[in-house]
Parts: C-alpha cells; sequence; structure tokens
C-alpha cells in the first residue's frame, strides 16, 4: 500500500498531529500540500481544502488509515507520543493474534491504526481464511514493556509503512465482487457479512471494508477525508495489465502512462502507481 490522501480544514493543525503526535516527519510542504512520513516513504499526504464541509455522519470513506512499524518497541514510542498530546483522540486497542493495534482519531475525524506485525510463522490460517481476533489490549501495560529509554528520547527512529487501509462502505457483497473479483485481491476474512478482508501476497489484510457505522451508504459526496488510496505494484506492466482488467469489467479508469485511477462503488478514488 502506499500513501493516504486526506483533504482537511486546518493544515497546520493536522501536520501538527501527525508530525508531533503520531510520528511522523513532515517530508515536504510545498502551498496546500504536506507530505509526511519515515525515511522515503510517504504515508500520509494532506491537502488543504477548507472549503469543503464535513463528511456526513454513516457516510462511506475512510475508516482508518493503518500505520505498521517495524518493531514493538517503535510502536509503543507512537503510542505512547500520540497518548501524551492528545490523549482525548485514543479510541482503543487489541491483540488480534496477527497484530497487536492501537486506535485514535485525528483532530477531524480520521480514523488512525497504529500496529505492529507478529512474524507470518505465527499466524494460523483455515481453508484460505487468516485467524484473527479481538483480544484485550492494555495500552499503559504495552508501552511499559516495550518504551524503550531511546524510542522515548527519539520516537521518530526506525522505518513505518501503511500497512493497510480500512473502508467503510455500503454493503460488503458489492465490495467483495469490487475489490476482489474484479480489482484481484484475495479474500482472506469474512466478519459476519459486515466485514471483508483482502490482500495480496498471502498478508492477512491490504485492505478491508466494514459497514458498521455505514450500512446502505450510497456514493460519497465531495467532502473533508478521504481523498484518495495509492496501491503500489512492481512495474508498468502489472499496471497496464490492470488497465486491461478493470476496463473488462467495464470499471471507468484514469490511466496517465504512469499511474492508473479509478473509483470503487461508494466514489473512493484509488490510484495504482509503481514505487
Amino acid at each position: 500500500m502506499g500513501a493516504v490522501t486526506l483533504r482537511v480544514g486546518d493544515l497546520d493543525a493536522m501536520i501538527t498531529y501527525y508530525r508531533d503526535a503520531v510520528t511522523l516527519e513532515l517530508q515536504s510542504h510545498d502551498g496546500p500540500v504536506a507530505v509526511l512520513g519515515r525515511g522515503t516513504v510517504p504515508i500520509v499526504i494532506l491537502q488543504h481544502a477548507p472549503e469543503l464541509a464535513a463528511a456526513e455522519p454513516r457516510s462511506s470513506g475512510l475508516f482508518h488509515t493503518a500505520i505498521l512499524f517495524d518493531t514493538q518497541a517503535q510502536l509503543a514510542a507512537a503510542v505512547y507520543s500520540v497518548g501524551t498530546r492528545h490523549p482525548g483522540s485514543f479510541t482503543g486497542s487489541a491483540d488480534h493474534l496477527v497484530s497487536q493495534a492501537f486506535y485514535f482519531t485525528d483532530p477531524e475525524g480520521n480514523g488512525i491504526e497504529l500496529y505492529w506485525d507478529r512474524d507470518r510463522t505465527e499466524w494460523s490460517w483455515s481453508h484460505g481464511q487468516v485467524e484473527m481476533d479481538t483480544l484485550y489490549l492494555d495500552p499503559n501495560t504495552f508501552i511499559g514493556e516495550h518504551l524503550t529509554r531511546d524510542g522515548q528520547a527519539h520516537p521518530s527512529v526506525g522505518n513505518a509503512i501503511v500497512g493497510h487501509v480500512h473502508l467503510s462502505v455500503g454493503d460488503v457483497g458489492t465490495a467483495r465482487e469490487f475489490y476482489v473479483d474484479r480489482l484481484g485481491f484475495e479474500a482472506t476474512a469474512n466478519l459476519g457479512g459486515q466485514a471483508l478482508f483482502v490482500s495480496a501476497g498471502g498478508y492477512h489484510h491490504h485492505m478491508a471494508m466494514n459497514t458498521w457505522n455505514s450500512a446502505g451508504a450510497g456514493k460519497r459526496r465531495l467532502a473533508l477525508g478521504l481523498g484518495e488510496v495509492d496501491i503500489i505494484l512492481p512495474g508498468a506492466d502489472d499496471i497496464g495489465a490492470l488497465n486491461e482488467r478493470m476496463s473488462h469489467f467495464g470499471v471507468q479508469t484514469r490511466h496517465d502512462g504512469q499511474t492508473l485511477g479509478f473509483d470503487d462503488p461508494w466514489g473512493n478514488q484509488i490510484v495504482v502507481r509503481t514505487k
């Protein structure tokens, strides 16, 4: 997965949150656009759009951007940073068997997950479905066990990437038809018809779609919040093949020779590019 673009009303406040609390680095700031990430990897792109209104309640769009850290120490440093600078933005935590995750909401209501993966050898699969759960995970205990002095002093040390992107959609059946049957992801988990997890290459999930807050939602109107989800493919030939696949299924695409763009059934913009 590549960077997630957010349309924001208060650019300065959002830069401060993602830089100082979430511990991302401000990689560039060119007028109305700010890019934050780790090293050379962009994670969140903020586009200033003060003319837009907030998204309507229970609409489709972003459920959360999930930022994956290399180590538990790096994750603990980020969780500690957000918890001390913006304690009111914490919304929960869980051990999902494949990962340990902490959840927050940024100042404009966009969901964030900060997480660490267990080694793939520790994941369990049954009939092509990954075994996940939602077990209690105490954030203070996790921080106490994993926050090193070095990590606390330098919370931005270490790598991080967008591990997965979770969307709010109107119904799971339509999501499966689009993201699995058309786009080509493999389904890795289906939670009671209310959530679908999909991936490539045997990962637990690169994307997820749920109806927990958005059942029956139709196409999004232009609003603050999710602007674009980037998916990274190995090479230009892969993008060309995907363009042919989406065209075969009647999906309208935007192909400029380098990137391939299209909208999902709820108007969420997907852009596919190479590294």
